[in-house]
């Protein structure tokens, strides 16, 4: 099967199934889609006890898509950068400690109790695993998933200042996260040889601060070349090409391009960057154009996640391990954001129940799948990738479908 008649299937997939969302039930973007899928994959599978060809015909595109390299090498910095963009500078500014503080303290503290908790519960179950390979499971369900967040937070009408803590930590803990998941996963594997504390250090430092300098320096060229002529086509080409090579060099030199890509889309789309380097043409076409790109990724994304139910390794212990995993995961969040909720909460007047709503809304998306994806074979990795998948499917369908009615309820004026 050809690349270009994939990427037509797909598309052909995500355009039919976002009609019958937008048509008849009228769900968010990311919710609708991922749910029709769902439906569909499992009619797919049931017709299969009659007549195997619709089935074979979709397991074969979907085995000739590698999900991990898709989305974590091509799709994420088209995503994270969108999402930046039009993401609001200023109000992140001010609650810029929180929301480093979620993305960082949050994040690694919620994969180690992840992690243990886990590694106790495989016990239990009859399943014991490696300690290790139970914290690459923490690093790859930890950080929430910003493309997953975004749609879904506009349409429960969230307080704007309590909607940039959400957004501003899954922009930033999902570019963290992924590093902090290389760190765990050089660690767990034996081939590379041992690893010091420097090493570790070398390589979270280098990831981290180094995709945040490539980003800034990115966002400063762009904008230099941007400010230089006043041609809307020609600007939009020089943002694209800003993410594209960027992601190159970032790939070539092992910097987080996610964190990259962030810095890069907060830097051009900075107010005073925009009021000084962009006509309003150029502003509404740049929007415009990232705005459809974000959509038309989205929609490829969540088709493919539905669809990867048709190479899972179906198993009943697997899979009550991930419905156990569940409680795990949210009971994690909220312990891990305690500490930061309770320092910030006060000087930053954070609005009633943050706390709840921040655990609730923290939805897990591709992201996580991807990186279940990349685990080798002797890291457990079919009975963490339908762990993962429980997750994520529990997390978008369940607490996306409830996260307007969690706000409104604890924020009735909100």
């Amino acid at each position: 099967m050809s690349t270009y008649t994939i990427i037509a299937g797909l598309i052909f997939l995500a355009a039919t199934f976002g009609y019958l969302n937008a048509r008849f039930l009228k769900l968010p973007t990311t919710i609708g889609l991922m749910l029709i899928t769902l439906l569909y994959t499992v009619a797919v599978l049931g017709l299969s006890y009659f007549d195997d060809t619709l089935l074979r015909a979709e397991a074969e595109l979907i085995q000739q898509i590698d999900f991990e390299r898709v989305l974590m090498d091509y799709m994420l910095s088209f995503l994270l950068f969108a999402g930046a963009l039009h993401t609001n500078y200023d109000e992140l500014k001010k609650q810029g400690a929180a929301i480093v503080a979620f993305a960082t303290l949050g994040v690694v503290t919620s994969t180690f109790l992840i992690g243990t908790l886990t590694f106790y519960l495989l016990q239990l179950l009859g399943m014991p695993v490696s300690y290790i390979y139970c914290l690459l499971f923490g690093a790859i369900i930890s950080p929430t998933d910003p493309i997953a967040v975004l749609g879904i937070l506009k349409q429960a009408r969230a307080p704007k200042k309590l909607e940039i803590k959400i957004v501003g930590e899954s922009l930033f803990n999902d570019g963290v996260g992924v590093v902090l998941f290389l760190t765990l996963f050089e660690i767990a594997d034996a081939s590379q040889g041992p690893i010091g504390a420097v090493d570790i250090a070398v390589l979270f430092g280098q990831e981290v601060f180094g995709g945040l300098l490539l980003g800034v320096a990115l966002g400063w060229i762009a904008y230099r070349l941007i400010k230089s002529i006043d041609d809307f086509s020609t600007e939009i080409i020089i943002t694209l090409a800003a993410v594209m090579g960027g992601t190159v060099v970032a790939q070539q030199f092992h910097l987080s391009a996610p964190l990259a890509m962030v810095a890069a889309g907060l830097a051009i789309g900075h107010d005073q960057v925009r009021a000084s380097a962009m006509s309003e043409t150029t502003e509404l076409y740049v929007d415009k154009f990232w705005e459809l790109l974000d959509i038309l990724l989205n929609a490829i994304l969540f088709v493919l996640i539905g669809m990867e139910m048709l190479v899972l390794t179906y198993s009943g212990s697997y899979v009550l391990a991930g419905l156990l995993a569940i409680p795990i995961v949210l009971l994690s969040r909220h312990a891990a954001l305690w500490l930061p909720v309770k320092i910030f909460a006060k000087r930053l007047d954070f609005v009633p129940h943050t706390h709840t709503i921040i655990t609730w809304g923290g939805l897990r998306g591709g992201i996580s799948i991807a990186l279940a994806l990349s685990l080798a074979e002797d890291m457990n990795r079919e009975m963490f990738l339908v762990m993962t998948y429980v997750v994520v499917v529990f997390s978008i369908l369940v607490q996306g479908l409830t996260i307007e009615r969690v706000v409104r309820r604890l924020l009735p004026t909100g």
